[in-house]
């Protein structure tokens, strides 16, 4: 696992800390370019970027999750940083994954344009009868999918804020959408867009200005 730090401010470690997770075929530096540490040192904002990448074998693999706690999210929470997890198309199915698996070990998850699982399962729901009457049964350990639906599902009220940006004409909206539904209406953002860079950085902007600004 490789890690690049954008600290808010030389010489000083930000109260908070927000790791953002890239999406396949992405990686950490590209969220340089995509202007992401910029965006937070205009605003002058208090908030450290770690951008990670996560040498996952295959989707379910459950190292990389491992690894991310014992070498990124402990050690910040250790040092009293208030962590965000966030990640992009694949990289914000690993953050829910992570809060799925570790209830209580992080603040705040940002996703923009997350991977949802497979269209089997957002079918599945549907055939239920909607997200409400859907239950997620037995779970294997290795069945991320239904884990996450099973997090989103059972969630309480009170847990930690989870934040939903993505594009209107993304190829994942249907699930967006679906995930929107149980989320209040301050914590989406939907804009014109698709599964793009240009779209991610629009809806970080806007994220910054309504969270941390």
């Amino acid at each position: 696992m490789r890690s690049l730090l954008m600290p808010a401010s030389a010489g000083a470690t930000a109260p908070v800390q927000m790791v953002w997770l890239p999406g396949a075929y992405n990686t950490a530096v590209e969220f340089l370019d995509a202007g992401f540490p910029a965006a937070v040192r205009a605003r002058r904002l208090a908030l450290d970027l770690a951008f990670i990448d996560l040498e996952m074998q295959h989707l379910g693999d459950r190292d990389a999750v491992a690894q991310l706690r014992s070498d990124v999210v402990l050690p910040a929470r250790a040092a009293g940083v208030t962590i965000w997890l966030a990640g992009i198309s694949l990289g914000g199915f690993i953050a829910l994954d992570y809060a799925a698996s570790h209830p209580g070990e992080v603040d705040g998850l940002c996703l923009l344009a997350p991977y949802l699982g497979s269209r089997l399962l957002t079918a599945e729901i549907a055939a239920a009868g909607g997200f409400e009457r859907w239950e997620p049964g037995e779970l294997a350990e290795t069945d991320a999918d239904h884990r996450i639906w099973r997090y989103i599902k059972t969630r309480p009220a009170h847990d930690v804020p989870l934040y939903l940006g993505f594009g209107r004409e993304d190829r994942f909206s249907p699930a967006h959408r679906l995930l929107a539904a149980t989320l209040p209406a301050d914590s989406v953002n939907a804009i014109a867009g698709g599964h793009e860079w240009r779209t991610w950085s629009a809806l970080w902007e806007t994220f910054l200005d309504s969270r941390f600004s």
